[in-house]
């Protein structure tokens, strides 16, 4: 057989075949199922910020007992994130994103059966490496199912589902806890994605870009695309000349390869420092505004606000970045984030506590907005042979931040209140707008990259 050869002669550019025409009712369909993995994911992950005040009454620990089984699920994640990059673009993106969801849907139901802490910290290890490991794998599916013109917005979309998922968490605590605890919490909480990542075996099919690369799936591929409204002859062979000029090689250390190690670098740096500050809120929020005089109903409300922000700031920030690129609105972000942080250090929190959760709902407009958005600058500085692994490793350096945060929150609120916790927040995040300006290949603004003289696949080849 001359699949080889074929290519050659008269292949089919996947590249320029995905971003022509419409972005049709069967793709938008797999974002959504993308994006509904991360709204499990955020869901499941931020469960133990609301059950840690309740577990320090019930079993009699400090709050500082907590960090190594909090920083045990961050470490799952790290490398939850780093693999599954490497997993998807080996073995396809569908098998990353629902193995995912299954294993953090049923270490999470798992924890409802714990007796101490290690045993807690075991298994939100265990959940951290499917939690780690759906987001990257999902960002990928939204990026490789959308069109180039729309890409931006559908990742922010997909990424937004984390702090929309720990909303919903926040909303399910309330009731859950106080009628239920902190056991039935997990359990149900670990059911829901258990069943939806077994719905996903029958629904969610592979990446049209990832088929491309196959010779012995191209038959798959053809069908995929007839379901796309994007038919092509049956026995059509395939190549992605945008990917190909590029000269790519897989792997880690393509990422450092043609011009790319800066933004790497900075990258890496900004996913640090924002994770720092995302995850000092997911883990420790509530507990500060509990042990600051607070009832666990109104502590758990700060963190729901901050989702609640999170969300809104993520989705207006994606509608900035396609007009006006993602430098400028990245920047204004993250420095928003950095003096709202600041700001509330001069808060009372007894006496002005509606301003002060109001304070956290601006606070996770911004740091959301940045965090949700800087996975479209990923997926805009690498292609397609290191997307993947590219995110992941940001990903796995942002959750080396999110591992600090769960003894650096304990330590700071411990010693430093409130007001260190905020100077903490404050900090991290004037060093993630430091690191993104020094980004160089950042989204340029949607008007400039649908110029006429732009052909479809030099906009693909962007990606």
């Amino acid at each position: 057989m001359s699949a080889a050869a074929s290519p050659a002669r008269s292949a089919t550019d996947i590249g320029e075949l995905l971003d022509a025409g419409h972005w049709t009712t069967m793709q938008k369909t797999v974002v959504f199922l993308a994006a509904l993995s991360i709204v499990m994911d955020g869901f499941d992950g931020q469960l133990i910020g609301f059950a840690i005040p309740v577990l320090i009454k019930e079993w009699g620990v400090a709050r500082g007992d907590f960090a190594p089984a909090l920083a045990a699920g961050l470490v799952g994640m790290g490398i939850g994130s780093a693999c599954a990059g490497l997993f998807a673009d080996r073995f396809g993106r569908r098998w990353a994103v629902i193995g995912s969801v299954l294993v953090f849907g049923l270490a999470t139901c798992a924890i409802s059966l714990a007796g101490n802490l290690w045993e807690i910290g075991i298994l939100r290890f265990v959940a951290g490496l499917g939690i780690g490991g759906a987001l990257p794998s999902s960002t990928t599916v939204t990026a490789e199912f959308t069109p180039a013109r729309r890409r931006t917005l559908a990742i922010t979309a997909t990424i937004v589902c984390v702090p929309l998922g720990g909303m919903l968490a926040g909303v399910f605590a309330s009731y859950v806890l106080p009628t239920l605890g902190w056991r039935a919490l997990f359990l149900l909480g670990g059911s829901v994605p258990v069943a939806y990542g077994l719905a996903l075996i029958a629904v969610l099919p592979e990446s049209p870009r990832f088929l491309a690369r196959r010779p012995n799936r191209w038959p798959e591929l053809v069908r995929l695309l007839g379901r796309m409204s994007r038919p092509v002859p049956a026995g059509a062979a395939f190549t992605d000349a945008a990917e190909q000029r590029l000269e790519q090689r897989e792997g880690v250390p393509a990422l450092f390869e043609a011009g790319r190690a800066r933004d790497t670098i900075a990258l890496w740096c900004a996913f640090f420092l924002n994770l720092l500050a995302v995850y000092s809120a997911f883990s420790w929020l509530p507990t500060m505004l509990n042990a600051a005089g607070l009832d666990i109903a109104v502590a758990g409300s700060g963190l729901t606000a901050y989702n609640f922000g999170g969300v809104l700031g993520a989705l207006l920030c994606a509608v900035a970045i396609t007009r006006f690129g993602s430098r400028w609105p990245l920047l204004l972000c993250s420095l928003g984030g950095a003096a709202t942080a600041f700001a509330l250090t001069g808060v009372d929190i007894r006496t002005s506590t509606g301003i002060l959760i109001a304070g956290f709902g601006l606070q996770g407009f911004f740091a959301n907005a940045t965090q949700s958005t800087m996975y479209a600058v990923c997926a805009h500085v690498y292609p397609t042979t290191v997307r993947a692994t590219g995110t992941a490793s940001a990903l796995a350096f942002g959750r080396l931040g999110a591992i600090l945060s769960a003894f650096a929150g304990a330590a700071v609120i411990t010693s430093g209140g409130s007001s260190g916790y905020l100077v903490m927040l404050g900090l991290a995040m004037t060093g993630v707008a430091i690191a993104l300006a020094l980004v160089a290949r950042h989204i340029p603004a949607m008007r400039k990259a649908a110029a006429p003289a732009v052909a479809p696949g030099a906009v693909a080849a962007e990606r």
